[in-house]
């Protein structure tokens, strides 16, 4: 097989690969924030379900309304639920390993765009290409053993992020707006 044949295949194996890790970054992501949001709703329910509860059971005690004591009741039993579902769960500790997920394979996805920018500059033997993306794989196996499982929803908002909002790209003029003037490619006055 001719070289420039090798290198094509190899370049539409890295280039699927990265679209890969895009997509699985970018919801890694979305994961973090939807359970960091849901963390946070459950610690301000506790809150106010304890303050509930403690002023009920106050009023209760020093006042004769019967009512508030079965309120109370209700409402200390709620918290309970709620507490012993975190028990087991620590959602902001989930939240980070997201965090972190998200973070090793930025690194990850940003090799993989140099890879295929050395490929498409002709600056790489076949035989580096391999070992390279070889030990990208490698480095993506470590990644997804220490990654927690995400969320459909994720899943959901990194699609539109990616398809919709186009996060991962940029045009020409907001990446000049982004460098100094002698590295734009639009140099308007």
């Amino acid at each position: 097989m001719e070289r420039n044949s090798q290198i094509n295949i190899l370049e539409s194996q890295v280039r699927e690969c990265f679209g890969r890790v895009v997509w699985t970054h970018k919801t890694q992501e979305k994961c973090a924030d939807i359970v960091w949001k849901r963390h946070m709703r459950i610690k301000i329910t506790q809150i106010i379900l304890s303050a509930l509860t403690t002023t009920g059971i106050l009023v209760a005690v020093f006042g004769d309304k019967h009512w508030i004591g079965i309120w109370s009741a209700i409402l200390s039993a709620l918290l309970f639920g709620l507490n012993t579902y975190t028990k087991d769960y620590d959602l902001g500790e989930i939240a980070q390993k997201h965090s972190n997920s998200a973070a090793s394979l930025w690194n990850v996805r940003e090799r993989y765009l140099s890879l295929l920018t050395d490929i498409k500059a002709n600056l790489l033997e076949i035989e580096e290409i391999k070992e390279i993306r070889d030990d990208l794989q490698k480095e993506l196996l470590n990644i997804y053993k220490g990654s927690p499982r995400t969320l459909n929803k994720a899943y959901q908002k990194a699609t539109k992020a990616l398809k919709v909002n186009e996060e991962m790209t940029f045009s020409i003029s907001e990446i000049d707006s982004l460098l100094p003037f002698d590295l734009r490619k639009e140099r308007d006055g």
